[in-house]
Protein backbone atom coordinates (compact mmCIF):
# COMPACT_ATOMS: atom_id res chain seq x y z
CA UNK A 1 0.00 0.00 0.00
CA UNK A 2 0.89 3.38 -0.83
CA UNK A 3 2.11 5.92 1.92
CA UNK A 4 -1.19 7.36 3.51
CA UNK A 5 0.82 10.60 4.09
CA UNK A 6 2.37 11.01 0.51
CA UNK A 7 -1.22 10.13 -0.91
CA UNK A 8 -3.49 12.90 1.77
CA UNK A 9 -0.66 15.68 0.08
CA UNK A 10 -2.16 15.26 -2.79
CA UNK A 11 -6.03 15.33 -1.76
CA UNK A 12 -6.20 19.90 -2.55
CA UNK A 13 -5.38 18.96 -5.83
CA UNK A 14 -8.27 16.36 -6.84
CA UNK A 15 -11.41 18.85 -7.78
CA UNK A 16 -13.71 16.39 -9.47
CA UNK A 17 -15.20 13.01 -8.48
CA UNK A 18 -13.77 9.38 -9.35
CA UNK A 19 -15.63 7.03 -10.97
CA UNK A 20 -14.63 3.34 -10.37
CA UNK A 21 -16.73 1.13 -12.43
CA UNK A 22 -16.29 -2.51 -13.58
CA UNK A 23 -18.39 -5.94 -14.37
CA UNK A 24 -18.52 -8.12 -11.44
CA UNK A 25 -15.70 -10.00 -9.80
CA UNK A 26 -13.50 -7.27 -11.24
CA UNK A 27 -12.28 -5.76 -7.55
CA UNK A 28 -14.16 -2.36 -7.92
CA UNK A 29 -14.97 -2.30 -3.86
CA UNK A 30 -11.30 -2.79 -3.05
CA UNK A 31 -10.03 -0.73 -4.95
CA UNK A 32 -12.33 2.27 -4.21
CA UNK A 33 -11.63 1.60 -0.58
CA UNK A 34 -8.02 1.35 -1.13
CA UNK A 35 -8.29 4.78 -2.98
CA UNK A 36 -10.53 6.19 -0.63
CA UNK A 37 -7.88 5.54 2.13
CA UNK A 38 -4.94 7.11 0.34
CA UNK A 39 -6.79 10.47 -0.01
CA UNK A 40 -9.20 10.53 2.78
CA UNK A 41 -12.36 10.56 0.18
CA UNK A 42 -15.51 8.40 0.43
CA UNK A 43 -17.42 5.68 -1.80
CA UNK A 44 -21.25 6.78 -3.12
CA UNK A 45 -22.38 2.88 -4.15
CA UNK A 46 -23.88 2.65 -7.45
CA UNK A 47 -25.44 -1.07 -7.24
CA UNK A 48 -29.23 -0.96 -7.75
CA UNK A 49 -29.62 -4.26 -5.19
CA UNK A 50 -27.05 -3.49 -2.36
CA UNK A 51 -29.38 -0.74 -1.47
CA UNK A 52 -31.88 -3.32 0.11
CA UNK A 53 -30.73 -4.14 4.06
CA UNK A 54 -30.62 -7.94 4.71
CA UNK A 55 -29.76 -8.59 1.34
CA UNK A 56 -26.21 -9.16 1.84
CA UNK A 57 -24.72 -12.43 0.48
CA UNK A 58 -26.87 -12.30 -2.58
CA UNK A 59 -25.91 -8.94 -3.57
CA UNK A 60 -22.07 -9.51 -3.03
CA UNK A 61 -22.08 -6.33 -0.68
CA UNK A 62 -18.48 -7.83 0.81
CA UNK A 63 -18.29 -4.90 3.46
CA UNK A 64 -14.88 -6.30 4.91
CA UNK A 65 -13.34 -5.17 1.93
CA UNK A 66 -14.24 -1.13 3.24
CA UNK A 67 -12.07 -2.08 5.85
CA UNK A 68 -8.30 -1.01 4.01
CA UNK A 69 -6.34 -4.46 5.44
CA UNK A 70 -3.02 -3.88 7.86
CA UNK A 71 -4.77 -0.26 8.76
CA UNK A 72 -8.12 -1.22 10.45
CA UNK A 73 -10.07 1.89 9.00
CA UNK A 74 -13.23 1.46 7.86
CA UNK A 75 -14.02 3.58 4.14
CA UNK A 76 -17.32 5.81 4.64
CA UNK A 77 -19.70 4.23 2.48
CA UNK A 78 -22.96 5.52 1.04
CA UNK A 79 -26.13 4.02 -0.31
CA UNK A 80 -25.99 0.50 1.27
CA UNK A 81 -28.29 -0.39 3.16
CA UNK A 82 -30.86 2.16 2.80
CA UNK A 83 -34.23 0.59 1.93
CA UNK A 84 -36.22 -2.69 2.80
CA UNK A 85 -36.49 -5.42 1.00
CA UNK A 86 -39.84 -6.03 -0.94
CA UNK A 87 -39.59 -2.18 -1.69
CA UNK A 88 -38.71 -1.24 -5.37
CA UNK A 89 -35.80 1.28 -5.39
CA UNK A 90 -35.86 3.00 -8.77
CA UNK A 91 -33.17 5.08 -10.77
CA UNK A 92 -35.11 8.14 -9.79
CA UNK A 93 -34.71 7.38 -6.20
CA UNK A 94 -31.24 6.31 -6.73
CA UNK A 95 -30.80 9.86 -8.33
CA UNK A 96 -32.07 11.95 -5.39
CA UNK A 97 -30.20 9.84 -2.82
CA UNK A 98 -27.43 10.13 -4.79
CA UNK A 99 -27.34 13.69 -5.21
CA UNK A 100 -28.22 14.09 -1.41
CA UNK A 101 -24.64 12.13 -0.44
CA UNK A 102 -22.56 13.89 -3.34
CA UNK A 103 -23.53 17.53 -1.79
CA UNK A 104 -23.19 16.17 1.81
CA UNK A 105 -19.57 14.91 0.99
CA UNK A 106 -17.84 17.59 -1.36
CA UNK A 107 -19.44 19.85 1.58
CA UNK A 108 -16.89 19.34 3.90
CA UNK A 109 -14.54 19.19 1.42
CA UNK A 110 -13.66 15.27 0.78
CA UNK A 111 -13.68 13.98 -2.38
CA UNK A 112 -16.40 11.45 -3.50
CA UNK A 113 -15.64 8.27 -5.02
CA UNK A 114 -18.76 6.80 -6.67
CA UNK A 115 -18.37 2.65 -7.19
CA UNK A 116 -20.12 0.36 -8.67
CA UNK A 117 -21.73 -2.08 -11.74
CA UNK A 118 -25.04 -1.02 -12.31
CA UNK A 119 -24.06 1.20 -15.66
CA UNK A 120 -27.98 2.99 -15.96
CA UNK A 121 -27.26 4.10 -12.41
CA UNK A 122 -23.76 5.39 -13.00
CA UNK A 123 -24.78 7.35 -16.12
CA UNK A 124 -28.09 8.63 -15.09
CA UNK A 125 -25.89 10.72 -12.31
CA UNK A 126 -22.90 11.61 -14.46
CA UNK A 127 -24.67 12.96 -17.15
CA UNK A 128 -27.60 14.42 -14.71
CA UNK A 129 -30.91 12.36 -16.81
CA UNK A 130 -33.71 14.55 -16.22
CA UNK A 131 -36.39 11.50 -14.88
CA UNK A 132 -39.52 12.02 -13.08
CA UNK A 133 -41.12 9.40 -10.48
CA UNK A 134 -43.34 7.00 -12.64
CA UNK A 135 -47.01 5.84 -11.25
CA UNK A 136 -47.98 2.53 -11.62
CA UNK A 137 -50.58 1.88 -14.69
CA UNK A 138 -52.56 -1.10 -13.72
CA UNK A 139 -54.30 -1.11 -17.15
CA UNK A 140 -51.12 -1.44 -19.02
CA UNK A 141 -50.32 -3.78 -16.40
CA UNK A 142 -53.20 -6.49 -16.95
CA UNK A 143 -52.98 -5.65 -20.90
CA UNK A 144 -49.30 -7.46 -20.38
CA UNK A 145 -50.70 -10.07 -17.84
CA UNK A 146 -49.07 -13.73 -19.69
CA UNK A 147 -46.92 -12.16 -22.08
CA UNK A 148 -43.78 -14.09 -22.54
CA UNK A 149 -40.16 -12.27 -20.99
CA UNK A 150 -39.77 -12.47 -25.53
CA UNK A 151 -42.70 -10.69 -26.14
CA UNK A 152 -42.29 -8.06 -23.36
CA UNK A 153 -38.71 -7.83 -23.89
CA UNK A 154 -39.20 -7.05 -28.38
CA UNK A 155 -42.23 -4.34 -26.85
CA UNK A 156 -39.69 -3.27 -24.56
CA UNK A 157 -37.06 -2.33 -27.70
CA UNK A 158 -39.77 -1.17 -29.95
CA UNK A 159 -40.86 1.59 -27.00
CA UNK A 160 -37.07 2.72 -26.51
CA UNK A 161 -36.86 3.13 -30.46
CA UNK A 162 -39.66 5.36 -30.06
CA UNK A 163 -38.32 7.34 -26.94
CA UNK A 164 -34.44 7.76 -27.95
CA UNK A 165 -34.36 5.75 -24.58
CA UNK A 166 -30.87 4.25 -23.56
CA UNK A 167 -32.21 3.03 -20.34
CA UNK A 168 -33.53 -0.45 -19.41
CA UNK A 169 -30.85 -2.38 -21.17
CA UNK A 170 -31.27 -6.22 -20.91
CA UNK A 171 -29.07 -6.38 -17.36
CA UNK A 172 -32.74 -4.96 -16.02
CA UNK A 173 -34.99 -7.21 -17.29
CA UNK A 174 -34.37 -10.83 -16.47
CA UNK A 175 -37.83 -11.78 -15.60
CA UNK A 176 -41.22 -10.91 -16.45
CA UNK A 177 -41.99 -8.64 -13.37
CA UNK A 178 -39.19 -6.17 -14.31
CA UNK A 179 -39.85 -5.85 -17.90
CA UNK A 180 -43.28 -4.64 -17.20
CA UNK A 181 -41.91 -2.08 -14.58
CA UNK A 182 -39.54 -1.26 -17.69
CA UNK A 183 -42.67 -0.66 -20.24
CA UNK A 184 -44.55 1.22 -17.77
CA UNK A 185 -41.42 3.67 -17.65
CA UNK A 186 -40.85 3.89 -21.41
CA UNK A 187 -44.98 4.20 -21.55
CA UNK A 188 -45.01 6.98 -19.17
CA UNK A 189 -41.96 8.74 -20.70
CA UNK A 190 -43.66 8.86 -24.28
CA UNK A 191 -46.60 9.86 -23.65
CA UNK A 192 -45.57 12.26 -20.34
CA UNK A 193 -43.74 15.72 -20.26
CA UNK A 194 -40.90 15.11 -18.29
CA UNK A 195 -40.40 17.92 -15.47
CA UNK A 196 -37.59 19.89 -15.24
CA UNK A 197 -35.21 19.72 -12.29
CA UNK A 198 -31.60 21.01 -10.95
CA UNK A 199 -29.82 17.83 -11.43
CA UNK A 200 -26.83 18.94 -13.50
CA UNK A 201 -24.36 16.58 -14.93
CA UNK A 202 -21.14 15.25 -12.59
CA UNK A 203 -17.38 16.36 -13.91
CA UNK A 204 -15.85 13.10 -12.81
CA UNK A 205 -12.55 11.00 -14.39
CA UNK A 206 -14.17 7.43 -14.93
CA UNK A 207 -12.03 4.72 -14.56
CA UNK A 208 -12.78 1.41 -15.67
CA UNK A 209 -11.32 -2.04 -14.15
CA UNK A 210 -10.54 -4.15 -17.05
CA UNK A 211 -10.50 -8.28 -15.81
CA UNK A 212 -9.47 -10.78 -18.46
CA UNK A 213 -12.77 -12.74 -19.43
CA UNK A 214 -11.08 -16.11 -18.28
CA UNK A 215 -10.48 -15.03 -15.30
CA UNK A 216 -13.55 -12.89 -14.59
CA UNK A 217 -15.23 -16.33 -15.14
CA UNK A 218 -13.19 -18.11 -12.53
CA UNK A 219 -13.58 -15.74 -10.17
CA UNK A 220 -17.76 -15.48 -10.94
CA UNK A 221 -17.58 -19.66 -10.34
CA UNK A 222 -15.07 -19.65 -7.52
CA UNK A 223 -17.10 -16.68 -5.74
CA UNK A 224 -20.33 -18.16 -6.31
CA UNK A 225 -19.67 -21.55 -4.51
CA UNK A 226 -17.71 -19.27 -1.46
CA UNK A 227 -22.12 -17.67 -1.44
CA UNK A 228 -23.80 -20.76 -1.02
CA UNK A 229 -20.89 -22.03 1.12
CA UNK A 230 -21.27 -18.95 3.76
CA UNK A 231 -25.51 -18.91 3.39
CA UNK A 232 -26.66 -17.33 0.63
CA UNK A 233 -29.66 -20.15 0.54
CA UNK A 234 -30.31 -19.32 4.30
CA UNK A 235 -30.40 -15.28 3.20
CA UNK A 236 -33.39 -15.98 1.00
CA UNK A 237 -34.89 -18.41 3.37
CA UNK A 238 -34.95 -15.75 6.10
CA UNK A 239 -36.40 -13.15 4.22
CA UNK A 240 -39.32 -15.14 2.77
CA UNK A 241 -40.01 -16.01 6.48
CA UNK A 242 -40.06 -12.53 7.48
CA UNK A 243 -43.39 -12.51 4.89
CA UNK A 244 -41.31 -11.21 1.29
CA UNK A 245 -43.37 -13.07 -1.29
CA UNK A 246 -41.31 -15.27 -3.75
CA UNK A 247 -41.73 -13.25 -6.59
CA UNK A 248 -40.50 -10.13 -4.84
CA UNK A 249 -37.36 -11.77 -4.38
CA UNK A 250 -37.31 -13.32 -8.18
CA UNK A 251 -37.72 -9.69 -9.07
CA UNK A 252 -34.48 -9.00 -7.94
CA UNK A 253 -32.89 -11.25 -10.23
CA UNK A 254 -30.25 -13.41 -10.58
CA UNK A 255 -29.62 -14.98 -7.07
CA UNK A 256 -32.17 -14.33 -5.17
CA UNK A 257 -33.81 -15.22 -8.58
CA UNK A 258 -32.58 -18.67 -8.79
CA UNK A 259 -32.07 -19.33 -5.32
CA UNK A 260 -36.21 -18.64 -4.75
CA UNK A 261 -36.93 -20.72 -7.38
CA UNK A 262 -34.49 -23.94 -5.75
CA UNK A 263 -36.55 -23.12 -2.06
CA UNK A 264 -40.12 -23.25 -3.62
CA UNK A 265 -39.31 -26.62 -5.14
CA UNK A 266 -39.19 -25.23 -8.80
CA UNK A 267 -35.26 -26.14 -9.14
CA UNK A 268 -33.06 -28.64 -8.31
CA UNK A 269 -29.62 -27.66 -6.39
CA UNK A 270 -27.48 -28.67 -9.47
CA UNK A 271 -30.20 -26.63 -11.74
CA UNK A 272 -29.74 -23.78 -9.66
CA UNK A 273 -26.07 -23.52 -9.27
CA UNK A 274 -26.04 -23.98 -13.39
CA UNK A 275 -28.35 -21.27 -14.56
CA UNK A 276 -26.83 -18.74 -12.03
CA UNK A 277 -23.86 -19.71 -12.62
CA UNK A 278 -24.78 -19.13 -16.59
CA UNK A 279 -27.18 -16.07 -15.55
CA UNK A 280 -23.73 -13.80 -13.68
CA UNK A 281 -21.40 -14.88 -16.70
CA UNK A 282 -24.35 -13.41 -18.78
CA UNK A 283 -24.65 -10.25 -16.23
CA UNK A 284 -20.82 -9.43 -16.68
CA UNK A 285 -20.88 -9.47 -20.66
CA UNK A 286 -23.90 -7.06 -20.57
CA UNK A 287 -22.25 -4.96 -18.26
CA UNK A 288 -19.48 -3.88 -20.12
CA UNK A 289 -21.77 -4.51 -23.32
CA UNK A 290 -23.09 -1.13 -21.25
CA UNK A 291 -19.45 0.25 -20.23
CA UNK A 292 -18.54 0.16 -23.91
CA UNK A 293 -21.90 1.82 -24.83
CA UNK A 294 -20.93 4.48 -22.41
CA UNK A 295 -17.57 4.76 -24.34
CA UNK A 296 -19.57 5.70 -27.76
CA UNK A 297 -21.79 7.93 -25.82
CA UNK A 298 -19.13 10.06 -25.19
CA UNK A 299 -17.78 9.43 -21.85
CA UNK A 300 -13.85 8.56 -21.60
CA UNK A 301 -13.06 5.55 -19.54
CA UNK A 302 -9.85 5.11 -18.52
CA UNK A 303 -9.41 1.14 -18.30
CA UNK A 304 -6.59 -0.65 -15.85
CA UNK A 305 -5.65 -4.05 -15.27
CA UNK A 306 -7.60 -5.17 -12.62
CA UNK A 307 -4.51 -8.34 -11.98
CA UNK A 308 -1.77 -5.78 -11.59
CA UNK A 309 -1.32 -5.08 -7.36
CA UNK A 310 -3.52 -3.14 -5.49
CA UNK A 311 -0.47 -0.64 -5.32
CA UNK A 312 0.59 0.39 -8.73
CA UNK A 313 -3.36 0.49 -9.31
CA UNK A 314 -4.11 3.09 -6.94
CA UNK A 315 -1.00 4.93 -7.77
CA UNK A 316 -2.33 4.96 -11.87
CA UNK A 317 -5.29 6.51 -10.45
CA UNK A 318 -3.71 9.33 -8.26
CA UNK A 319 -0.81 10.31 -11.60
CA UNK A 320 -4.23 10.99 -13.98
CA UNK A 321 -6.18 12.67 -10.72
CA UNK A 322 -3.72 15.27 -10.64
Amino acid sequence: MLSGFFCLSLQTDMKQMITILGPTASGKTPLAAALAYEIGGEIISADSRQVYRRMDIGTGKDLADYTVQGAGFRVPYHLIDICEPGTKYNLFQYQQDFFDAYHDIIGRGVTPILCGGTGLYIEAVLKGYQLSPVPQNPELRQRLEGKSLEELTQMLVELKARNGSTMHNKTDVDSCQRAIRAIEIEEYNLHTPTPKRELPPIDSLIIGVDIDREARREKITRRLKARLEEGMIDEVKGLMAEGIPAEDLIYYGLEYKFVTEYITGQLTYDEMFSRLEIAIHQFAKRQMTWFRGMERRGFTIHWINALQPMEEKVAQILKMAQ
